[in-house]
This record gives structure tokens, sequence and C-alpha cells, in this order.
């Protein structure tokens, strides 16, 4: 990509929701029959996770004040924060804390952005 090249302008939020839907099952399915050390030893998986993390996260992002009005509930700064960890700080990110939120948190922000998109959706 180019240099100063703007960014596509922001979508829909029901789109943005349906961007972090699609990247929750992908990270399931991708990590669905591993153990956290299988996890850690297949840097295929932990790419495309890490990847669909950062997708969910700039989703997230461009989101922005609508996260909170229309889905209350996960902490959407910490999710956004994630992203900036993902891009930044790749050197330093911990299996172990990705495993636990690919397994601890991810099923709920998927059951609440769902319900969400749901209810955007009539």
């Amino acid at each position: 990509m180019p240099c100063g090249r703007r960014l596509l302008p922001f979508r829909d939020p029901r789109t943005h929701f349906q961007d972090i839907l699609d990247s929750i099952a992908l990270i399931r399915s991708f990590a669905a029959d591993l153990s956290l050390e299988e996890y850690r030893l297949d840097i295929k998986t932990k790419s495309a996770v890490e990847r669909q993390l950062q997708i969910m996260t700039e989703a997230a992002r461009r989101l922005g004040d609508d996260a909170e009005l229309l889905c209350p509930g996960p902490d959407w700064r910490a999710i956004r924060d994630l992203g900036n960890v993902l891009r930044h700080a790749y050197h330093s990110i911990d299996d172990g804390i990705i495993w636990d939120a690919i397994h601890d948190q991810l099923p709920a922000l998927e059951a609440t952005v769902a319900q969400a998109l749901a209810a955007l959706n009539p």
C-alpha cells in the first residue's frame, strides 16, 4: 500500500460487527483441535490467529463510540489496545495470553456481538 493512501471510508456498524464475528469464527476453526503447546509450535496457526485478531481489533476501532452504544459490555478499549500490541509490540506477544483470550474471552464477545448485530437487523 503506497504511503499516504487513505483508508476506505468507515462502513455501516453492522459490517464491522460481522467482521468481528467472522474473525472469531476463523480463529476458533484455526485453534480448535490444538493444545496450548501445539499452538505455540505452529507458526502458521499463530500467524493466522494473530491476523484475525488484528482484523477484529481494527473493526472495533472503526466502530468507535458506536461499539459502546450498540454493544455495551465488552471492554472495547482493551480490544482496540490488543490491536496496538499485535501491530507494534509483536515481538513480545505472549502465546498464553492469546490462548486464554481465544478460549475464555472470545466466546462471550461472540455472543454479545451476535446479539447486537441481531438487534440491528430486525
